[in-house]
């Protein structure tokens, strides 16, 4: 196994500082005389993940199946969207405005809209978060894609290569690291779609066991919910970073 670098060991040991600081402030806060309604305390909370491990593993399951499924499409369309864009700029021209006016309508106010047209089931989760993940990816994608070097490109066509060449051996080349940044955001905001399309409607996953729990005054479910899907959004950035690391190794990230 590669050994971790100094300047990923230096981020590891930033990231556990800043939550164990974190964890501290919030016990200190207890101590105080708010009600453990309005915030429980770090023990109450561990007591809560540990009685309802199988009851919040089996709605983590479902959630992260959504999250998976919806980074997975939404990374497909928005790398489709951005080659189609890249290759015909009269198409560029009439979906840059779609791809705009996507993200101007609030994600609340199409969520209900979702779950209407698809159901309470998995669909509507999946295609909330395909919406929410694939404008990062196409934008970050298609300006990687049209900021290469025109020097590299006049090269490729000096050498006779073919437009397919040309994607294949410059710019994709040149627009993978534009694209692992784009990949980073859509896997830090991917838990969104789906945890507001399970608030909005829906009978299992985290977003109903919150929702649930509030309702019924369990804050400290509610909490150990919440807890749970933090670990699973900072587990899902580090798996594709690793992954990307490890794939655009002439990225500047590499190096830190």
């Amino acid at each position: 196994m590669k050994p971790l670098s100094e300047g990923r060991l230096s981020r590891l040991r930033r990231g556990l500082t800043v939550c164990f600081g974190l964890l501290l402030l919030w016990w200190l806060a207890t101590l105080s005389n708010i009600p453990s309604f309005l915030l429980p305390s770090p023990i109450a909370v561990a007591k809560a993940l540990w009685y309802g491990r199988d009851y919040l593993a089996y709605h983590s399951l479902v959630t992260a199946s959504e999250i998976v499924s919806g980074l997975t499409i939404g990374v497909l369309l928005g790398v489709l969207l951005a080659l189609s864009m890249i290759f015909s700029p009269r198409l560029q021209r009439w979906l840059m405005p779609l791809l705009l006016t996507s993200q101007a309508i609030p994600v609340f106010a199409l969520a209900p809209l979702l779950v209407l047209w698809f159901g309470f089931g998995m669909s509507a989760k999946v295609a909330m978060a395909v919406l929410v993940i694939f404008f990062p990816v196409a934008s970050a994608f298609f300006d990687g894609l049209r900021r290469v070097n025109n020097d590299y490109l006049d090269l490729a066509r000096t050498l006779r290569a073919s437009p397919w060449a040309q994607l294949r051996h410059v710019r994709l080349m040149a627009a993978l690291p534009a694209f692992g940044s784009g990949l980073r955001m859509a896997a830090a905001v991917a838990p969104i779609g789906a945890i507001i399309g399970e608030w909005v409607g829906s009978a299992e996953g985290l977003g109903y066991v919150m929702l649930n729990a509030n309702a019924r005054m369990q804050t400290d479910i509610c909490f150990a919910a919440l807890f749970i899907l933090v670990v699973m959004t900072i587990l899902l950035w580090v798996a594709v970073d690793a992954l990307l690391l490890r794939l655009i190794v002439w990225a500047p990230e590499n190096d830190a």
